[in-house]
């Protein structure tokens, strides 16, 4: 029994219902996945070095220890949306470390050590 075009069944709102939510599942961890593989410090760190150049990092992975110039920075202008912790040593280890907020800037204390790394905190 053929039926006319006009008349054709309704279709199924469960089996509809289960489409969208098994669509919207795979849309939140295709988002998720791809969101987590580069993950960036929206903005840029600015930072002095010890010879008195500005060095601009944009849009840096948060994830990692990232190492600054040879002779390390002085001055640190976090312009990032992600809070930042500086370190003394090339591989963020050492004490005194130092903590930057987000959109605030920090200088080395007098009589301290350059800062010669940085982590974002996430």
């Amino acid at each position: 029994m053929s039926v006319p075009a006009s008349q054709s069944p309704a279709p199924d709102p469960r089996r509809r219902r289960m489409a969208m939510a098994a669509g919207a599942v795979l849309l939140t961890l295709a988002t998720a996945a791809c969101t987590e593989l580069d993950r960036t410090a929206v903005g840029v760190v600015s930072y002095t070095t010890g010879a008195q150049q500005v060095v601009m990092v944009v849009s840096p992975n948060v994830r990692g220890c990232h190492r600054l110039a040879p002779t390390g920075a002085t001055y640190v202008n976090n312009n990032t949306l992600v809070d930042m912790i500086m370190y003394p040593a090339r591989n963020c280890t050492g004490e005194p470390t130092t903590y930057i907020g987000s959109q605030l800037a920090n200088n080395v204390a007098r009589n301290t050590a350059p800062w010669r790394s940085y982590t974002f905190v996430h």
